[in-house]
C-alpha cells in the first residue's frame, strides 16, 4: 500500500467496483473480515458496500488514516481470502 494519504485515496479511486476484503482489529486477539465492494471513495473516507449474505449490514466506512496506520487491511484478491478463512475469527 501506498504511504500517504493522498496516494492511497488515489490508488483506491482506480479501484471503485471492485470486490475488496477488509481486515480489522476488533480487540486485543479479535479481527473482523468482511467481503465487499468498493462503492465510494471520499475526501477522508471511502465506503464498502458488503456481502449481505455475511453481514448484519449494508455498508461500512473507513478512512485513509486507517490504512496508513495498518489499523485496517485491504486485499483486492477475493478468492485468494476464500481458502485461508481459519486462521481469521469472523467478529461483528
Amino acid at each position: 500500500m501506498p504511504v500517504t494519504l493522498a496516494s492511497i485515496k488515489a490508488e483506491l479511486d482506480q479501484r471503485v467496483g471492485d470486490e475488496v476484503v477488509v481486515i480489522a482489529q476488533a480487540g486485543r486477539k479479535k479481527i473482523t473480515k468482511r467481503h465487499g465492494v468498493l462503492s465510494e471513495t471520499y475526501p477522508a473516507v471511502f465506503i464498502v458496500n458488503l456481502n449481505q449474505d455475511e453481514n448484519a449490514f449494508e455498508r461500512v466506512s473507513y478512512s485513509y488514516t486507517d490504512l496508513l496506520t495498518k489499523n485496517i487491511e485491504i486485499d483486492f484478491n477475493f478468492e485468494e481470502h476464500q481458502d485461508t478463512d481459519e486462521d481469521i475469527e469472523d467478529v461483528e
